[in-house]
């Protein structure tokens, strides 16, 4: 059994419960698009996948191998054609349009490309999913976007628009506004696409730092190995709308089996360079 401290609206306070299942679970879900010369195009294929509480698990895959698609079935901006979906004890597939708009409030969401109101200031950005919902005093509000601000080291443009921030600003941004409702989950798509080198370290850094401090479990959708490779502890590697393989970045046995697919090797190789840098670091600063 495991424990898992979900972040509420009120901050400083923890709801804590007992969970004895994966937080996420994918059960046989497929999808696929039709296309225009009558064709189909079979985006994810039966898939099953389970994400534990605390997880910042990984998907990678070649550019139309279906990550995307996959990530966006977790809350249903993707529905599946089968399957099933749950996200923290709830069958997604089975609420009511009402039902699900309030079980979205667990799920956060970032894009890559920030998808940002231009018209609205951060503070009305992040506020955004906390009026929608509902439920919430104009204090509340006040008090929790400030928080989110805080958390992603942007209190002092809170007044700005997007047009007047970079673009690690704008998705540090976005993930304030996922931040908002206290999610359980948050869905990252290729959220460092758009950034440089330099921004990119900075950014995982404060998804690691939410992952510690929030316990908000992060699902991360990217077709860079050292994104991956960085900041997730596990990782499924997507082929054809399927999950070739998937394995354990921070546990050495997995590491040392033998892998399946040319990006689930690279993917060890640099698990097993991370491990190694750290325990150097880790011995020598045993001797100073």
């Amino acid at each position: 059994m495991r424990y898992c401290a979900h972040r509420n609206l009120t901050p400083g306070t923890n709801r804590l419960f007992l969970m004895t299942t994966p937080l996420i679970r994918i059960d046989h879900a497929s999808k696929t698009f039709a296309l225009p010369d009558g064709g189909a195009f079979h985006a994810v294929r039966d898939v099953s996948l389970e994400v534990n509480a605390g997880d910042i698990f990984g998907l990678i895959g070649k550019s139309g191998a279906g990550k995307s698609t996959l990530l966006r079935l977790f809350n249903l901006l993707e529905r599946p054609d089968s399957g099933r979906v749950f996200v923290d004890g709830r069958e997604l597939t089975a609420l009511s349009k009402r039902e699900l708009r309030d079980a979205r409030s667990n799920i956060g969401m970032i894009f890559q490309q920030f998808n940002l109101l231009q018209n609205a200031t951060v503070f009305d950005n992040v506020a955004f999913p906390l009026r929608i919902h509902g439920g919430h005093t104009p204090a509340q509000i006040t008090a929790r976007v400030n928080q989110c601000l805080e958390l992603v080291e942007l209190s002092g443009k809170a007044a700005n628009y997007p047009a007047q921030l970079s673009g690690g600003q704008k998705q540090r941004v976005a993930i304030a506004r996922a931040l908002a409702s206290g999610p359980a989950v948050m869905l990252c798509d290729e959220p460092t696409s758009a950034l440089d080198a330099e921004t990119t370290r900075a950014l995982l850094a404060t998804l690691r730092d939410i992952n510690r401090r929030l316990n908000v479990t992060i699902v991360i959708v990217s077709h860079e190995l050292s994104v991956l490779g960085e900041i997730c502890n596990r990782v499924a590697v997507i082929e054809d709308g399927a999950i070739a393989e998937q394995f354990a970045l921070d546990d050495a046995a997995s590491l040392a089996e033998p892998r399946k697919t040319a990006l689930g090797r690279e993917l060890a190789q640099h698990g097993a360079a991370s491990a190694l840098a750290a325990n150097t670091v880790n011995t020598e600063a045993a001797y100073v």
